[in-house]
């Protein structure tokens, strides 16, 4: 199916299939135009007016780990983690974070342990970009692509880990089997770290 020139898709929807439906809901989303070509604001997507939006920006590390937008051949559109400025503090939520070195290649398959520790490192790297710490984490998502096999494996690395940082209290955690996005990755964590803006302690 195509498009007329004015319903024709920005960048990035090149493999996306123009099916009538598909067609319907970028229409209803307002994503055939940039929001600077757009005649009018869509409520829930466009700022909203008279408000400043909360200040946040991207956080990256890329002397651990490459931007998913930079992977090949098919990029992945998300930011490694946000850090968003509230006051009295600043929250960070770091995404979904692997095994992957700077070029973003999966690292360690097969081992388990190595991946779970790759992926705290680079957690790890992207936390010391925003001026955080383990220490300023209060929620861990941990995700295994086979949870009956690698728990005790994973509550082995994870205990080994925070009692080598230190951590007290110990940050929440939920683990989760899931599907990875690569065969290779045997694991994947996000976490949210609050840091205050006081630093007297």
């Amino acid at each position: 199916m195509s498009c007329s020139d004015n319903e024709r898709p920005g960048r990035g929807h090149e493999d996306i299939p123009m099916t009538p439906g598909v067609l319907a809901e970028m229409k209803a989303l307002g994503v055939f135009a940039t929001p600077e070509e757009r005649a009018e604001n869509i409520e829930g997507i466009d700022p909203v007016e008279g408000r400043a939006p909360v200040k946040k920006s991207a956080v990256s590390a890329p002397d651990a780990l490459n931007e998913a937008h930079a992977y090949e051949p098919r990029a992945s559109y998300f930011s490694r983690g946000m850090r968003v400025d509230l006051p009295g503090a600043t929250m960070i939520f770091l995404s979904g974070t692997a095994s992957v070195d700077q070029e973003g290649r999966t690292v360690h398959k097969g081992d388990f342990h190595a991946q779970c520790l790759r992926t705290y490192w680079n957690m790890t790297r992207l936390l010391a970009s925003e001026g955080a710490s383990w220490h300023d984490i209060v929620r861990t998502t941990c995700y295994l692509r086979d949870i009956d096999r690698d728990y005790d494996d994973f509550n082995d690395t994870r205990t080994m880990f925070f009692r080598a940082v230190g951590t007290d209290p110990i940050p929440a955690s939920t683990g989760i089997q899931a599907k990875l996005c690569r065969s290779d990755l045997l694991i994947e964590m996000e976490a949210i770290a609050i840091v205050p803006h006081d630093t007297s302690g």
